[in-house]
């Protein structure tokens, strides 16, 4: 697994490994990840279905009842398709983008 931390941010990602795997080993590492933001780029899956990205909903709920952003990337699978719950973007900037609006509206207590 690999994390690129930028500020408060961190960004997620693997490579050759399955999505449960991948998952297994984010859940394992979340103790140390819970106090950033957190993009999990899934652009290293060739395949992924709306039902691969509700695998992290539990971890996404959890991640933002401590006030912190949790933002999936993948041109694979719409956020249409997708519940309001979690969110996935396309590209990793505009997760940045996300993090940034989401800051902002818990400044303002939105």
């Amino acid at each position: 697994m690999i994390f690129d931390s930028n500020g408060s941010t961190t960004v997620v990602f693997q490579e050759k490994t399955t999505l449960s795997t991948f998952l297994q080993n984010l859940n394992d590492a979340y103790p140390k990840l819970k106090n950033e933001h957190i993009v999990v780029n899934l652009f290293s899956f060739s395949k992924l279905t709306s039902d691969d990205v509700l695998e992290f909903l539990q971890l996404s709920d959890t991640h933002k009842k401590n006030n912190k952003s949790f933002v999936l990337v993948t041109d694979k699978v719409s956020y249409d398709d997708v519940p309001d719950t979690i969110c996935v973007v396309p590209t990793v900037q505009e997760a940045h983008d996300i993090i940034e609006m989401e800051e902002i509206e818990r400044d303002l207590e939105l």
